[in-house]
């Protein structure tokens, strides 16, 4: 009896640090209010959580394999929007939030968000420390942006992306954790978003915003893409 004892103990030990050392990946799988993939197009990694490394690859833009939200979801211009982190944000990086307006004729549920429509709305800040990054999303059970106040009326997918960058000092070795949900925005104002850019496109694997050594000498990051319409 005590050696089956000691055995169990052992092998549950095992078992726990053997899960300590898999790789922990996330989803964001619906906006707060809502049930999973309600508003939100279902991922490829629904089921394994991973992330994503090739920032050329289409499925930089929602990281999804045709599947869409089974409904829009209406947000007012100049609230908040949060996405739910399941399980939460495990790796540093930051969290950015892009939209795209579906064009005209065109339906939100089969738009696939192609072209130089994505505008950045935020992105989020680093702080440095002792030659290393950090970002206040990690951890995180939800990540939340502000549609700009002057933003259009209309249909929108709201594209949200966290970049893991613990491996980011090789090329490739960023990991790009993405969700689009299909949003209508109301109330909205008569602003012109810009800098409009493409996914794939928008990215290199070299930007030093993917490629980068968040741990060793590091005093400042500067995100990829474009800079943030405020509206």
């Amino acid at each position: 009896m005590k050696i089956s004892t000691a055995l169990s103990v052992a092998f549950a030990a095992e078992a726990v640090n053997a899960a300590a050392l898999q790789p922990r990946h996330y989803t964001f799988p619906s906006i707060a209010g809502s049930t999973d993939w309600q508003y939100v197009r279902q991922t490829v990694n629904f089921q394994s959580n991973a992330g994503l490394s090739d920032v050329s690859s289409p499925q930089i833009r929602c990281y999804t394999s045709g599947a869409r939200g089974v409904s829009t979801m209406s947000v007012a211009a100049g609230s908040a929007v949060s996405f739910k982190a399941s399980p939460n944000i495990f790796h540093p990086g930051p969290v950015q939030f892009y939209m795209a307006k579906v064009p005209s004729g065109q339906d939100v549920s089969s738009w696939d968000g192609s072209g130089n429509v994505w505008f950045k709305i935020y992105a989020e800040k680093a702080t440095s420390s002792g030659g290393q990054l950090s970002w206040a999303s990690l951890n995180k059970a939800s990540v939340s942006a502000n549609i700009p106040k002057s933003l259009p009326s209309g249909d929108y997918l709201l594209r949200i992306e966290h970049i893991a960058l613990h491996q980011a000092s090789s090329t490739n070795g960023a990991q790009f954790y993405i969700s689009c949900a299909q949003v209508k925005v109301t109330g909205g104002g008569s602003g012109s978003p810009s800098p409009l850019v493409s996914f794939p496109g928008a990215y290199k694997a070299t930007d030093p915003g993917i490629k980068v050594n968040i741990y060793s000498g590091a005093t400042s990051y500067t995100p990829p893409g474009p800079a943030v319409w405020s509206g």
